[in-house]
């Protein structure tokens, strides 16, 4: 994205950005399915007018990803302008504040939890080559004629 000038709004440079790149404003409502209300009011900084909470990163990534924006700057932008502008509700503040807390804590749960699963595995996978390797050795001796005393040197003698 051209970096905003200081007299350019975000909407602004939204705006800008897509008619630079030929995309008509209908283009990306087809697309993206958003509303053209929320679509101006997203260009013309009238925050107010957006649906709020995480629907407004939604209608941001999703613009940005249609005119070929940087999807996790064009979000980061966003936010900094509408907390900067006024109009954040205090609930979008708290679904904001909480959605970011639970994105945070998510992560290391989730590797705690796949860390786990993989060691639980691999202990899995040791006892069932443990359990064939003595299920084929207990089937195959006695057809082989093995006894104990002409084992081939690399098996253990068991007691029967």
């Amino acid at each position: 994205m051209v970096s905003m000038s200081a007299v350019a709004s975000f909407g602004e440079e939204l705006r800008r950005e897509r008619e630079t790149r030929g995309i008509r404003l209908d283009q990306i409502i087809q697309t993206t399915k958003i509303s053209s209300r929320h679509l101006k009011a997203l260009e013309s900084d009238e925050f107010g007018m957006m649906p709020g909470g995480v629907f407004n990163k939604g209608i941001v990534r999703s613009y940005a990803r249609v005119v070929g924006l940087d999807e996790e700057e064009c979000v980061s932008r966003f936010m900094s302008a509408y907390k900067a502008s006024g109009e954040m509700l205090e609930d979008d503040a708290n679904w904001t504040a909480f959605a970011e807390n639970i994105g945070r804590t998510r992560d290391p749960e989730r590797k705690k939890t796949l860390t786990r699963l993989r060691w639980a595995g691999l202990v899995l996978m040791i006892c069932a080559l443990a359990a064939s390797g003595l299920f084929t050795y207990n089937w195959l001796a006695p057809r082989q004629g093995w006894t104990p005393i002409n084992l081939p040197h690399f098996a253990i003698s068991l007691p029967r």
